[in-house]
């Protein structure tokens, strides 16, 4: 029996697993999905203070409390930032990373800093509370970025969704052991449609690891294509 940690992105919320979890649970595995603070059911708790600090400690902990060990660790989108710092801060209970259809950073680097979409996100920012929001569930933005085009689906969704506090996309991941990091065994999975927004050197390296798969769907790929998915992620027990 494998351990799959699933790590949602922006907006979202341990929900969007639901299909997913449920199709790998049916095969015998543990399957945890936490939601980051500040999102979906913990929207409550967001602060001017939660950036991705706080979200790679909201996974750090969760390894730690339920005593995890040799978990299949999954990040989308946004979570892929969030997973890799989490290996860096709870190495010995990371086995594997999988990346879907996900952000890959390097020490030192920002979302915003390697991410030149996301302009068209900050022009529909919002202040509340002295938080910069963006991705709201009604922005078009949010609507294309997520490439979910069944409408029941994304009506499920959008009474989920949550604004996504800007400051998570500029802070800078910071890694004690970067070298670790990359010498744990990864699995990318990426969605085509995504890939052609990706340019340059952070192209490049979308196509490195022990396993680069691709699901022809749109980004959210857990939603849209969650027996596809499951597929690939079994292969890895």
């Amino acid at each position: 029996m494998a351990t799959y940690v699933l790590v949602h992105g922006a907006g979202h919320g341990g929900w969007c697993y639901q299909r997913l979890a449920r199709l790998l649970r049916a095969q015998g595995h543990e399957v945890y999905t936490p939601t980051l603070t500040g999102l979906g059911e913990r929207s409550h708790l967001l602060t001017p203070e939660v950036g991705l600090d706080t979200h790679i400690a909201d996974v750090v902990s969760l390894l730690e409390h339920e005593d995890l060990h040799d978990v299949i660790l999954a990040g989308h989108s946004y979570g892929g930032i969030v997973i890799t710092g989490t290996a860096d801060r709870a190495r010995d209970r990371v086995g594997q990373l999988v990346y879907l259809d996900a952000a890959i950073l390097y020490d030192g680097e920002s979302l915003h800093d390697v991410t030149p979409a996301l302009a068209m996100m900050r022009d529909e920012m919002k202040v509340v509370d002295g938080m910069e929001l963006v991705l709201w569930p009604d922005d078009p933005v949010a609507y294309a970025i997520y490439g979910v085009t069944d409408a029941a689906d994304w009506a499920w969704m959008r009474d989920r969704l949550k604004p996504h506090p800007w400051r998570a996309f500029t802070d800078k991941l910071r890694l004690v052991d970067p070298a670790a990091v990359a010498a744990l065994p990864r699995t990318v999975i990426n969605c085509p449609a995504t890939l052609e927004k990706r340019v340059g050197e952070s192209l490049d390296r979308y196509h490195v690891g022990d396993h680069v798969w691709e699901i022809d769907t749109g980004h959210d790929l857990m939603i849209t294509e969650p027996e596809k998915t499951a597929e690939m992620l079994l292969r890895l027990c």
